[in-house]
């Protein structure tokens, strides 16, 4: 039997809802629909896609769920350095270099409460 689904989306529990909100919404460039300040709010992208891959070697102990969270938020953007660009200009800069994978170019950012955000730039 197949699951019927009217929709998906990613929720972020945070108890500074309003940071995060306004973090999201200079990232996106979206307003929130709807929106209950300190409460609730969603900002709708035109596609959600939900993704599950083994990481690197290199990378296992970054999406070890003893060390941190195995969930991530990915977007993909046209090109990477614009997007890297605004993160930095929030205050959020990636702490690491980019990463070249056989599907693009990738760079982890995080948002406020600390959840993964991974930047992907797909060749």
């Amino acid at each position: 039997m197949n699951l019927k689904y009217t929709s998906a989306f990613i929720t972020i529990a945070t108890n500074d809802v309003n940071k995060t909100v306004e973090f999201y919404h200079q990232f996106l460039g979206l307003k929130p629909e709807p929106y209950i300040p300190n409460a609730y709010a969603e900002f709708k992208l035109e596609k959600l896609r939900l993704a599950i891959f083994k990481p690197k070697a290199s990378n296992v102990i970054e999406f070890n769920n003893s060390t941190g969270s195995g969930l991530s938020i990915c977007l993909e953007v046209v090109d990477l350095e614009p997007a890297i660009a605004i993160f930095t200009a929030m205050g959020y800069p990636p702490p690491g270099d980019i990463i070249t994978a056989s599907h693009g170019r990738e760079i982890y950012a995080y948002d406020p409460n600390g959840n993964r955000l991974i930047l992907h730039q797909p060749i």
